[in-house]
Formats: structure tokens, sequence, C-alpha cells
């Protein structure tokens, strides 16, 4: 996997540093250094794959001479203690070919250091780790003052600042990012939190036992001492921006507990008084939110960032299930299931509801399918009938390889989401109205980026057709987004399996599909499939032994041996590789080092390529047969029967394809299938793995592993889930799951998510006030006073239980509609007759009372939301008070954009605090003293809430001068606010201004 690593020295006599032997060793050469009057020589060092230097226009030419270069900077730089060089190292992504790196490398050098008028000596080192995994990195050596044709000159300090530091980290992850989007690899790097730090947590590795033993004898360990230091460091940045470890933490989990904080502080600190503070500081962070105890008893936690990012997901998602604009005639229809009849290719009744559901012309479908139940063929049919209606339909999906399977079942061109992502980046290949989305495997995109992908085509107006299965394999990243929305909005669902060939394995598939992993074991084990061993060793060889008899009794047939982790599955290729040899199927061995380390081929083995590469045509998982290989290149057979011809310098991400990993084999259809069960197997990969076959399966485990078939039946059907934090709120059409896997806490959480970023909204209008004798209830809300008569609002009738029993949906659309009118007319009969500071009588605030509950329970935080955008149009209320709801709708949700969205709260508070202000000083200048008071206290209370706020603060910390703020104190931003404005915040609050 990619990781982000960027790290800058300086190269000094200080610490009793040559320029001239850094060099050397760094470009794995041989130097003579005149100032020591000695030669390095490290020509005897490997892995040194690109080495240059590299001129800024006007520098001398014989400067390209790295010899010269960094004997000349000796000898300019005269102090015992003088700086002679910068060195920036950074990680190259393994995912790449060495070319693919060094061009990388090169140009992120060339527009960063060179450009910018330093002299850089770029060495691109490509080492192999203990783990045989390559280590590709790259270190530069910078010269430190500016030069022109005559030598050196002054020092650039400006090439010391810190902020030079951050926009280096910055552009590297950019630039990797859009390098790794274009080639279609399906890898990211992160250099987290720039903004607020400027610094990300550095990678780390183990510290293995040898290591640890070389320590305990007394020997520095070099890895260890490495890993403490970095451990230090990231501990610090965590201890000075704990939000680095929130990011971190909820990249792969929505939410966490206090053991998942302890092993990330343990992991990123040195010593048991750094874990402490590390600690601390993640509890204390403002982002944190306790969610209360699980089923079994532990505290959870989730963060802000992820319940926003939720909010905005469902906030798409119903936008496009309301909106209908991507008709199909049932001509189209009917002429694309008459032209898949013609092919032979008739839809059951469940694929052809499906089709009926996704070319319904709402903007958002849902189909939810088992293993094997014929997706794709339902999406070319769905893909000729949309095109007939003049839409043009795209496909996307995580990985390369289930897009490429999502592009040869259905014929829809396809590509990765990060493809896709990158060029929207680039300002290509945008949504538009007229386009058809299909997401493939959806139930495998994470919660961030398929809000991203929605969010957008909600925007441009394109139509999203999610399609997956939620009990396959769960999502890499944070969430479980499309069950969460197939549980909202429901969809079509396609259950008749099609891909294995006997009746009773069919039934197992859909036993798998359902959650009864025993059931389906206790079928393959009645139909003799299940094979015991006495360890997992001799499992794996009875494993090899089948697969090897079923090969030669079946040689035209397909098939994959799969199992839970890399390592098991290397063993196994081993293994069947061996057999292969003894059988005299295999030619010579030809020993090359790949991406994954030293490995022998031969014409015959079995491959799986490992990265996406658009000029090969081939995926990662591709599988295919070795026709020819050389120490140089490789000619590989794939299984859809194209000849693919590489240069291993070039490409050199492949391994043999005996055996994968589950994971791997996801949207994979094999005639017989091979499985090794291990304990790290659970339902979501079993369901995967026991489904892929046509004809058979067989399964295979060890007594070491599973003490018998029951412990292996209960492993084997372990539900882990991926969960949303909106599973917990009281609210949530989903709670049955929250119920299933035992949380208890639903209305504790549901009362914190609707507190998590409330808009202050104090008043509906300037002048509406409600009356004196009105105390606050629960949330805020106003109770009204008894026993007074009073103009009574007109109320709208209840729903009619039909409704909510035909469309449950609708039903919410028409209550949310029926309470924003209620409320209009329960404000529009204040305004109407209310006094002139706009109190209303007792019965009119008691219905403006039960209005706003009604509100809160359909749509929370609505009613707020709705007097926000009273405030700055008072006109809508008599709209929405008549019925004419369109125009306060747009209205409400850009409030909740404003409340959810940090940078547009930010935004609004800038505006109205500069709008207060103004009028505070025409008050005065007036001699309007109460109104000036007033005005002032509005200021106060906004400068006091800012204390309750810190996010809100963090934001505005950077635009103190639009706040009047010149001044800097060191105080919080909401006492600066007050001291510079002259503004009272009350008794107790003004000591220490």
């Amino acid at each position: 996997m990619a990781i982000y690593h960027l790290h800058v020295k300086v190269i000094g006599r200080k610490s009793g540093s040559s320029a001239v032997a850094s060099a050397a060793y760094r470009s794995a050469s041989r130097l003579r250094d005149d100032r020591l009057q000695r030669s390095h020589d490290f020509s005897s060092k490997r892995a040194v794959v690109h080495s240059e230097v590299l001129l800024p226009e006007n520098a001398p030419e014989a400067w390209s001479d790295r010899e010269r270069l960094w004997n000349d900077v000796e000898a300019f730089e005269v102090r015992k203690d003088a700086q002679l060089a910068r060195e920036v190292e950074f990680a190259l992504p393994r995912e790449m070919t060495e070319r693919q790196g060094i061009e990388l490398a090169r140009d992120f050098v060339q527009a960063e250091f060179v450009d910018r008028g330093m002299i850089a000596d770029l060495n691109v080192h490509w080492d192999v780790g203990e783990d045989g995994m390559p280590k590709p990195h790259a270190h530069v050596m910078l010269t430190m003052r500016a030069v022109d044709e005559n030598g050196f000159g002054q020092k650039v300090r400006e090439w010391n600042r810190t902020e030079m530091v951050e926009r280096w980290r910055e552009r590297w992850a950019e630039l990797t990012n859009e390098r790794l989007a274009e080639l279609d690899i399906d890898a990211r790097i992160d250099h987290r939190s720039l903004e607020a730090q400027g610094i990300a947590l550095e990678p780390q590795s183990q510290i293995g036992a040898p290591a640890q033993r070389i320590e305990g004898e007394g020997i520095e360990a070099d890895r260890a001492e490495m890993h403490r230091e970095i451990a230090r460091g990231n501990g610090a940045r965590i201890i000075a921006d704990p939000s680095l470890a929130l990011d971190a933490i909820t990249h792969q989990q929505s939410t966490f507990t206090r053991r998942d904080m302890a092993k990330f502080a343990h992991r990123h600190s040195d010593g048991v008084d750094q874990f402490n503070d590390v600690m601390g500081a993640i509890r204390s962070a403002p982002d944190l939110v306790e969610l209360g105890r699980d089923g079994r008893g532990e505290d959870r936690f989730t963060t802000r960032e992820m319940i926003e990012a939720e909010q905005r997901l469902h906030r798409a998602a119903e936008l496009m299930v309301e909106r209908e604009r991507h008709q199909v005639s049932d001509a189209d229809r009917q002429a694309a299931l008459a032209r898949a009849e013609a092919r032979g290719l008739v839809l059951s009744g469940e694929q052809a509801d499906a089709l009926a559901h996704v070319t319904d012309g709402r903007d958002l479908g849902i189909v939810v399918g088992y293993a094997g139940t014929g997706k794709s063929a339902m999406l070319g049919v769905a893909r000729e009938a949309w095109e007939a209606a003049g839409y043009e339909v795209r496909g996307v999906a995580l990985s390369g390889i289930a897009a490429e399977n999502l592009e040869s079942g259905s014929g829809i061109a396809s590509r990765t989401i990060a493809s896709m992502e990158h060029g929207w980046g680039q300002g290509r290949d945008m949504l538009s109205a007229r386009d058809v989305l299909v997401i493939d495997e959806a139930g495998m995109v994470g919660t961030r980026q398929l809000e991203r992908v929605l969010s957008h085509a909600a925007e441009a107006g394109a139509k999203v057709v999610l399609v997956g299965d939620p009990q396959q394999l769960q999502a890499i990243e944070a969430g479980a987004a499309f069950r969460s929305i197939h549980g909202r909005h429901g969809g079509a669902e396609i259950g008749e399996v099609r891909r294995q060939r006997e009746d009773w394995q069919r039934e197992a598939t859909r036993d798998l599909a359902t959650g009864r992993t025993g059931a389906a074991i206790h079928a393959y084990h009645g139909h003799g499939m299940v094979h015991v061993a006495e360890t997992r060793e001799h499992a794996r060889k009875n494993l090899i032994e089948r697969w090897d008899r079923e090969r030669q009794a079946s040689p035209d047939s397909s098939r994959i041996i799969l199992t839970h982790t890399n390592d098991e599955v290397r063993a196994l290729n081993e293994s069947a590789r061996e057999r292969m040899r003894e059988a005299g199927d295999l030619g010579d061995d030809v020993r090359l080092t790949v991406e994954r380390g030293a490995r022998n081929f031969a014409s015959g083995d079995r491959v799986m390529f490992l990265q996406n590469e658009r000029g090969l045509g081939v995926k990662n998982g591709t599988l295919g047969t070795i026709e020819q290989v050389s120490v140089q290149s490789m000619t590989v057979r794939t299984d859809d029967g194209r000849n693919v011809s590489f240069d291993l310098k070039d490409y050199n991400r492949i391994d043999h394809g005996y055996a994968a990993t589950i994971h791997k084999a996801q949207g994979m259809t094999v005639d017989h299938t091979h499985v090794l069960a291990t304990p790290g197997m659970d339902a979501h990969g079993s369901y995967v793995a026991l489904s892929r076959h046509r004809d058979g399966m067989d399964l295979h485990y060890g007594r070491d592993d599973f003490a018998g078939q029951d412990r292996l039946v209960r492993t084997l059907s372990r539900d882990r889930a991926k969960d949303m934090v909106s599973d917990y709120e009281q609210h949530d059409p989903a709670q049955s799951y929250a119920e299933r896997r035992g949380i208890i806490f639903r209305e504790r959480v549901a009362e914190i998510v609707r507190k998590i970023v409330p808009e202050k909204v104090r008043d509906m209008f300037d002048g509406l006030r409600l009356s004196a004798g009105a105390a606050p209830g629960p949330d805020g809300v106003p109770q009204p006073e008894k026993g007074s008569a009073g103009v009574e609002a007109r109320r709208e009738p209840a729903a009619p239980a039909r409704e909510v029993a035909d469309d449950p949906e609708a039903a919410l659309r028409r209550s949310r509609t029926r309470a924003l009118v209620r409320h209009a007319r329960a404000v529009d009969a204040i305004l109407a007759t209310g006094d002139a500071d706009g109190k209303g009588s007792p019965e009119q605030m008691r219905e403006l009372t039960e209005a706003r509950k009604a509100f809160e329970e359909v749509r929370p935080h609505g009613w707020r939301d709705a007097e926000a955008a009273y405030v700055k149009e008072p006109g809508l209320v008599s709209e929405a008070a008549s019925g004419r709801t369109a125009r306060a709708i747009r209205a409400l949700q850009l409030e909740t954009e404003i409340r959810t969205d940090p940078s547009r709260r930010a935004d609004r508070f800038v505006e109205r605090w500069q709008k207060l202000d103004l009028t505070s000083q025409r008050q005065y200048q007036s001699g309007d003293l109460s109104g000036y008071k007033a005005t002032r206290s509005a200021m106060g209370d906004m400068a006091k809430s800012l204390e309750r706020d810190p996010q809100l603060e963090s934001i505005l910390a950077g635009r103190k001068k639009d706040l009047g703020i010149g001044i800097e104190t060191g105080r919080s931003l909401g006492r600066e606010l007050a001291l510079t404005h002259g503004i009272d915040l009350g008794r107790g609050r003004s000591i220490g201004l």
C-alpha cells in the first residue's frame, strides 16, 4: 500500500557531516572530498536506480558534475558550523514501476525545487525490505544559496520558512495522487491535516524481535531507534492537534471504542508519560462525540466530521430519490428486452422488476442482488434502454477488476471511482443531467467517497444506480453507506441465484446471503465437499492434492484457490507450482524479482496482475497463463483471450495466480473453487468465497484452527458488518440493524446527534419575542402560558393512515411539507396579530410550540432552519402558510447546509457580526441608546457562543480582520472580539479581559 512520508533536514558541519560524503552515499558513487583530502567510496551500495543533478536556469553547467558541485559548496562555506545542504527524503508509491516512480520524483523536484532556483541532486533508491516488499524512496540534496552564471550568492531565507516545508508536503501528496489516478492505480496517500498542523503522522513499522533482542544486549538497533523517534514525533503532533488521531481512527470505522483510542495512542507515542498525554488530548478533542455504551458495555465514540459526512450523504440521496428526471419510455424498455431475448437472454421476474425500477425515471436507483443473480445481465438491458432514451451511461467500481467485470458483463464503459474523481478534480468528465452513472459493488464504497459522488451527481442533476450486496465484503473505508441508503429508501432485490448449476448449491448461496452460513456449510458437508485435517498444514496439502486431481480430470475448466491471508496465498501458490512442475506442465524456470520479491516463473504458469495498467489493458486481479517469459519480458494470455506482452522493467506487478485472497475474488466466477478456511474469516468473506463457483466447491480446514465443524461454523458466521453513526439515531428506519448488534443507547445518541451543530436561532425575526412568561422546555422549545385566550393558528389535518402504508417515503415527504405549512401559519398568525414587540398571545405561543415539536419529529432542526430563513426573507412566511412551499423549502435546505457546513457557518457569523456592528454605530450616532444596548447585547451573545463552538472558533481565527480584530491578545477569539469592540460579556465573564 502506498504510504505518505516526506522528511526535511539540514546537512551541516555542526553535526560532523560532509556534503561530499553525503552525496556519495546517496548516489552510491566514489567522490573525492577536497576539504578532507580523502575519497568517499560507496559504489558497492545497491538499489540506487536513478541518479542525476538538475540545474536551474543560469547555473554553471560544470555543476552537473556531482563531485565538482559539492566540493564547491564545501569551499564556499567557511564557517565551522556551516549549513551545507538541505535534504528532502520522500517515499515513492510501491504500486508504481521504477520508470513511473523516477518520472514522478523528477517532476516533483523540478517543479518545487529547481524551478525555484535550487540545484537538486536527485537519487532514487528501490530497496527491498525484510518482508520482501519494495521500499522505493528518493533522496534530494538541495543547495541553500541563490546561484547564477557567476556562482553562489546569498542564502535564500525564504527556503527555510515553515510555510515552504508545508507547501512541499502538500504538493507531494497532490502530485502523487494525481499521478496514481492518471495511471488508474487504486491507491492514495494522505499528508493529513496540513491546514491545522502542516505535518502528517509519519508511517511506523513494528519493531521486530531481532531488534528488541539487540537492544536488550545493549547494542543500539537503528530500526528500533527510528521507530521510537517517529513515535515521539507523532505523539507530539497528536497532542498539538488531536484531530490527526481522530481522522486516522475514523479512516476505516465510523464509530470506535476507548480501546481503539488506546491502541492508536500506544502505537503513536513513546513511553507511558507521552501515552497518557496523547490519550488525554484525544479524549478532550473538540470533535470527539461520545455515543454511550454498546451491547458489550464498551463506550463508543465518533466525530463531528463523520456525522456531517453521513448527513451530506443522506441529504443527497433524499434529494435524488425525490426527483424524476430520467424517464425511459415503455417502448424503449420493451425494445431492449426484445433484443436481449433475441440474443438468448431472458430476464427472470426479479430481474425484470429490477429493470423497471432502475429505468423508472427517479434520479436514484438501488439494486440489491445476491452473488450470481445476474445483476450485470440486467444492467446490460438497462443500458440499451437508457441509450435509446438519449442518456449517456457510465460505470464505476471501487477496484479495477470490478470495473472490468461490470464492463464485460453489461457493456457499460467502466473505470474506477478514484479515476473518475481525479477527472472531476481536473475539470474533466463532469456529470450532467444526461448522464446515468452505475456504481457496481457499491457495498464496498466507504461513506465519504460515496457522499462525494452522490453530492456531485445531485448537483449536476445526473442519475445514479447503486448495485451491490451489503452482506458481501465490507467497505475498506469507514461506513456502510450502501446498506444505510437501501435501508432508508428501499430498492429492487434480486434473490434468484443463477451462477450455480445445481439447485441445492443455489439454495446454499441464498443461505449465505441471508446470514445462514451454518446451513450452507452443512449442505456442502452433506455432499462431501467439506474436508477436515489434523492441522492447517495437512489441510493445505489435501487441498492441493484435490486441486491437482480436479485440474487433470477437467483441464478445460476454470478454477481458483481462495484463502484469507497473503501468506497462505503464497504458500498455496508454491505448492500448486510444485504439482505443475512434477506433472511436466511448466517450462524452464526464470528467476525474476517482481513487486512482491523473488519468484520463479515459467511458461504454463498461472499469474495474476496486481495493478491496473491502461496500456496493457489489465486490472488489479486480472488472471492469465504465461506463454513466454525471459529475464527481460513476459507474454501472458489473459483469461478473456488476449495476449499481453510487457517489459519487466516497466511492469513487474505480477505474481503467481493459482491462489488468491478472498478479497480479490469478489466479482469473480469460475467453474470450481478450493477454499482454505482460517480463523480470520467471517460471514462476509465466507459468502464471497463459497459462492464463486458454477459447478463445485471444496472447503478445507485444520483442527488446530477449528476444533470441530461447530467451531468452524461459528467463526465463518461472524457478523462484522460496518456501522454508521446514523444507525444509532432514534428516528432512523434501520433501527433493527442496531438492535441486532446489541446497541441499547438509541435515545441518548439521537439527542447528541441533534445537538452536534445547533444553530442558535434565538428569535424568529428582529423584534419578534416570545412572551415573557414562556419558559424554555426540552431542547430549548419555549412552553406556552396557560389559561389565556388568543388567536388560534390554522392546523393541517393529520395524514391518512393509508398514505403511510402505501409509501413510507412519500408519506414522510408529505408529513414534512404539512409540518412546514403548519409552522409557517403559526408564525404568520403571530406576525399578523402580535403587538409592536412581536409578542403573541399565549394560545399563539402554544400553537407555535406544538408546531415546532411536530416539525422536529419529522425533520430534526427543521423549524430552526425555517426560522433562520424567515429572518433573511420574511415574505417566505406568508408564502409557506398559503401552501406555496417551493421557495421556503429551498431556503430551508440552504440554512441546513449553512448549519452543517463549518465554512458557511463562518461566513454567516461574519456577515451577521458586521451587520450588527454597523447597526450599533448608527444607533449610537442617532442617540438610540436602548436600541444600541440591545444590539451590543446580541453581539455579546455571539462572542460568548464561540466558547461553546470550538470548531467555528478555529475557522474564524483566520478571519480576524473581517471581524475588526487588529491586535493579537492571546485570549480566546470570543474575548478578543469583546475586547476589540468594548463589549461587556457579563459579570464574572469579563474578568481577565
